[in-house]
């Protein structure tokens, strides 16, 4: 059986070799599901406003905050 990767110069540790492939195969696998775009809520407007403070234990505190 012929090797699948050959170290050609260099001295290279085990570990180094697993980080080695354990990188390429991670690079060359298929999505189990399609990624999906993340939405940008940074520049939503909404983001913004003052969300509703419910009476409670701590409700107090969060009246100050935005």
């Amino acid at each position: 059986m012929t090797p699948h990767l050959r170290i050609v110069r260099g001295d290279a540790t085990p570990e180094e070799i697993a980080a080695l492939v354990t990188a390429l195969a991670t690079r060359h696998a298929q999505p189990s599901t399609p990624l999906q775009p993340r939405r940008q809520t940074w520049r939503n407007p909404a983001r913004g406003m003052r969300k509703p403070v419910l009476p409670g234990k701590s409700a107090w505190r969060m009246s100050a905050l935005p």
